[in-house]
Order: C-alpha cells, then sequence, then structure tokens
C-alpha cells in the first residue's frame, strides 16, 4: 500500500475514531452522582424558602396560598422598614470585624512563618487549641469576663482606671463586645491562609530584594505583601462571609441593642409565625454572600503576583 492510500485509509478512518471517543464515558462521571447529591441539598432549601417568601407554602396549616410579592416589596422598597436599617448596620459590624481581624492576623502569620522558626507549628497548634472546645461554651466564657461582675471590669478597677462599684456597661451587651468575641473566634481563622501563603513564598526573591540594596521595609512593602495578598484576601472572606449571618454572638453578648440581622431572622423562624417575612430575609443575605464570593472570588482566582515585579513574565 502506497502512502497516499495508507493517508486516504487514515483519513476515512478518523470519524469512526473520534465518535468513539466523543461518546466514552470519563472520569467525570464518577463524580456526577455526589454533585447532584450536593447541588439538591443546597438548591432544595433555597428553593423551599423562596415558596415561603413569595406566598405559596405556609407554616401555619390550613393558610390559603398564593403568589405575592408584598414581602420583598416590604423589605425592598416600604417607607421606614427597620430591617434594612439593621442589614446596613450589620453589614458595617461584619465589614469592620473582618478588617481588623485581617489586619491582626497578619502580623500573627508573619511571626509564625518568619520568626518562630522550628517552633512555628508548635506555636500555630497552641493559637489554636482553645478552638477545640464548642464555639457556644466561648461566647458564655466571653459573657462571663464582660459582665458588670466579670473579670474585665474587676481588673480595670483594681488598676485603679475606674472608681471601685462603678462598672463599664458598655463592655457588654453592646456593639463593641459583639465585635470583640466576633474579633476573638475568627482571628486564628484569617491567619491559617495568610500562614500558608507566607510558608511556601520563595524566599529567594526576599534575599534578591536584599541584595539589591532593598531595606527589610521596602522588601515587605514590594515583594512580601504583593505576594501574599490572596492569602491576605482568603482570610477576610473566611470571616466576612460568616458573620453576615452570625447570630449567636449578637444573642448572648449583644442585648436587645445590639443585635444583627441574622438574629431577626431566627427570631421569625423560632418566634414569629410570621415565616414568610423571614425567608425573604433569608433569601437577601443569601443574596449578598453569593455576591460577596463572587466579587471576592475573582482576587482569589487571579494571580496576584505578577504585579509585584511590573508584570508578568
Amino acid at each position: 500500500m502506497t502512502t497516499t492510500e495508507e493517508a486516504v485509509e487514515r483519513v476515512a478512518q478518523e470519524p469512526a475514531r473520534r465518535s468513539r471517543v466523543r461518546y466514552r464515558p470519563g472520569k467525570g462521571v464518577l463524580v456526577l452522582p455526589p454533585l447532584l447529591l450536593v447541588l439538591a441539598l443546597l438548591i432544595g432549601p433555597l428553593a423551599l424558602i423562596w415558596l415561603y417568601s413569595v406566598g405559596l407554602r405556609s407554616n401555619i396549616p390550613g393558610t390559603v396560598t398564593s403568589f405575592t410579592t408584598a414581602n420583598w416589596k416590604d423589605f425592598l422598597t416600604g417607607p421606614g422598614n427597620p430591617f434594612r436599617g439593621l442589614f446596613i448596620h450589620s453589614m458595617l459590624i461584619t465589614l469592620t470585624v473582618s478588617v481588623l481581624a485581617t489586619v491582626a492576623a497578619y502580623p500573627l502569620a508573619y511571626f509564625l512563618s518568619f520568626t518562630a522558626r522550628k517552633h512555628r507549628y508548635t506555636l500555630l497548634l497552641l493559637l489554636l487549641a482553645p478552638f477545640f472546645t464548642s464555639y457556644l461554651l466561648r461566647v458564655i466564657a466571653w459573657q462571663i469576663i464582660l459582665n458588670d461582675q466579670g473579670v474585665a471590669n474587676w481588673a480595670i478597677q483594681e488598676l485603679g482606671l475606674q472608681p471601685k462599684g462603678h462598672a463599664i456597661s458598655w463592655l457588654i451587651y453592646s456593639n463593641f463586645s459583639v465585635s470583640l468575641v466576633l474579633f476573638y473566634s475568627w482571628i486564628p481563622f484569617v491567619a491559617l491562609p495568610i500562614f500558608a501563603v507566607l510558608e511556601n513564598m520563595d524566599r529567594r526573591l526576599l534575599e534578591a530584594a536584599e541584595d539589591l540594596g532593598a531595606s527589610r521595609f521596602t522588601t515587605f512593602l514590594r515583594v512580601t505583601l504583593p505576594l501574599s495578598l490572596p492569602g491576605v484576601i482568603a482570610g477576610f472572606v473566611f470571616v466576612l462571609i460568616p458573620t453576615t449571618g452570625e447570630f449567636i454572638t449578637p444573642l448572648l453578648v449583644g442585648g436587645p441593642d445590639s443585635q444583627l440581622f441574622g438574629n431577626q431572622i431566627q427570631a421569625f423562624f423560632t418566634n414569629s409565625p410570621d415565616w414568610g417575612y423571614g425567608s425573604v430575609l433569608a433569601l437577601s443575605l443569601v443574596v449578598v454572600v453569593i455576591a460577596l464570593m463572587l466579587v471576592f472570588g475573582r482576587f482569589l482566582s487571579t494571580d496576584l503576583r505578577q504585579t509585584s515585579g511590573g508584570g508578568s513574565r
């Protein structure tokens, strides 16, 4: 058979070969069943809550259901709606805690990675050790520490910073106490992604910067900080998204005037028969969380190292 005939035969067999490859099940088929299960467990409850929010389902037996957007209109555009203001207040608290936790976690992660050296994993374990206990117990412990007869007020009075018998009232049941406990609860988990990025950083880049005459501070600003930004953003997201729906901490240390948006959602589903309005609040929070994930996910998927040296290589 000549070379031309062999080429013609190969061309004739190519469609059949491509069809066999096209219909061959890949390894992704094995992932399909658990993926569908996860989607059902995620989307199913959201769909059920949506039915409550538009009046197509009710938790009160015998109630006539019909499609309505009255709850949505009241929340989004209703005059003087208190939940919109509470939502803005909650997001401000969440953003403040997220920024402060990220700023405080960076020196901690930097110390573990660059200073602690061989003891860094031991110190990291000690940092995380208190968080092996129940979150609820830790919040209750802070409630005991911050109350009028707690350790904090006792220490302040013993140091002479406050007259004895006069407790500082805003240490408990205030925005300060909510922010403090949330800050304490999340700072180790913010430090973890930053520490992971710093640990895997190519130290030869830092040595090269020093060889070129850069000071330690300049090396940090021009090399270390830009290369660690993915960890910083990841840590920020780790604290931002969970705290948007937080209700345990405000419930125990916040008091009636320092409740967050999540407390109102929890109240609608436990203390009120109006699950429809609670569903509107819950879905609104879900939309915000998804939007935050999309925004910050864009930064997490970007190789920020390309900007650290003025451009990609």
